[in-house]
This record gives structure tokens, C-alpha cells and sequence, in this order.
């Protein structure tokens, strides 16, 4: 059985956890180095981004974590997802670069103004409604070529695939669907590593 690590210095991982859990796959929560090297694939939660950003470089974990995902399946949600993209749109903020697409944050607005959609996922071939939670979301104003898109929202991009990485800018994990979850285990039991 594949170990599933979620990032777990800041955010929403243990919802993450939870669902991961629910669904049979063995979860840690990563707070280090020797915690990530048991990991066969890694979640990045939704949280603050320039926090979780912060808290990686303490500890030279940063630099670990960027040469992990590079040969690792990754899948990152809302804040993970800007982590995880090419660009971040007017922020100095470096994000890893795995994921070929340009994001601005908070996009939708603050908090306050934090709404449930339902997007229409293109999951393997097959269509379903998602019931998605935009919590100070960001949203993907670009994507390259070869980036996937699975689900819209307002005819934008708003679940993405590359590869072995997926991007949210909604929280899946905090919803009673376990789809996405679902499609990035098999992603992760498809991965050769």
C-alpha cells in the first residue's frame, strides 16, 4: 500500500487526513524531512500560503521538498496549489514550479466572501457534479499546453493535471465527495517512480 504524506505545518491537512483515511489509504502527516522520505505521494493543504512557504524554509525543508516533487506525485489544494504553479501573479513569492500554470491569490475575495459551487468534473471520462468550497481561493489565469483541465467554474480552470501533479484552487476535503481523492490515489498507484 502507498503511503499518502500531507503537508502538515499549517491549513486544512487533517480534513484531508480524514478523507484520505476514509478511504482506505494509509495517511501521515508531514512535519519534517524523515516524515517525507516515507512518503510515496504528497498532498499540499489549503492554509496561507506565504505562511506554509515560511515555515518550509526553516529548516532547509524548502529544498527538500522542491527535489521531492520532482519525482513524486503531488496534488495541492488552494494555497498548496499556488506552492505548486510556475507563477504567482504580483507576489515575490517563488513557488516549487511542478505545475505549468500562472495563479493569483485570493482571487475570489476575502473570507467573508467565501462561496460552495458545483463544478462539473471531467474525471476519467466520465462527468459528475463536485459541490466545491472556495475559501480565499486563488484562481489559475494561465496554464500551459500540456496542463489538464478536469473542472471549470465560470468557464475558468479550477481542478488541473500535469503529469503527476494535480491543483484545487477549491477544497475538496472539506466536502462529503471523495472523487478527487479518489482520482489522485489512482494516479499515485499509476505513478512510476
Amino acid at each position: 500500500m502507498h503511503v499518502i504524506g500531507v503537508l502538515a505545518l499549517q491549513g486544512a491537512f487533517a480534513k484531508h487526513v480524514e478523507m484520505l483515511r476514509s478511504l482506505g489509504a494509509e495517511a501521515i502527516e508531514v512535519r519534517s524531512i524523515v516524515d517525507l522520505e516515507r512518503c510515496d505521494a504528497l498532498i499540499i493543504p489549503g492554509g496561507e500560503s506565504t505562511a506554509i512557504m515560511r515555515l518550509l524554509k526553516e529548516g532547509d525543508f524548502a529544498q527538500s521538498l522542491a527535489a521531492y516533487g520532482e519525482t513524486h506525485p503531488v496534488f495541492g489544494t488552494c494555497a498548496g496549489l499556488i506552492l505548486m504553479a510556475k507563477q504567482i501573479i504580483a507576489e515575490p513569492t517563488k513557488p516549487f514550479g511542478w505545475l505549468g500554470v500562472a495563479v493569483e491569490r485570493n482571487a475570489y475575495g476575502r473570507q467573508a466572501e467565501s462561496f460552495r459551487a458545483n463544478v462539473d468534473l471531467e474525471l476519467e471520462s466520465q462527468g459528475s457534479s463536485f459541490p466545491a468550497l472556495f475559501i480565499r481561493a486563488p484562481r489559475i489565469r494561465q496554464c500551459s499546453a500540456d496542463v489538464e483541465v478536469l473542472a471549470h467554474f465560470n468557464e475558468e480552470p479550477v481542478l488541473v493535471r500535469q503529469g503527476q501533479y494535480l491543483g484545487s484552487t477549491f477544497h475538496p476535503e472539506l466536502t462529503n465527495n471523495s472523487s478527487i481523492h479518489e482520482y489522485f490515489l489512482k494516479l499515485v498507484k499509476n505513478h512510476k517512480s
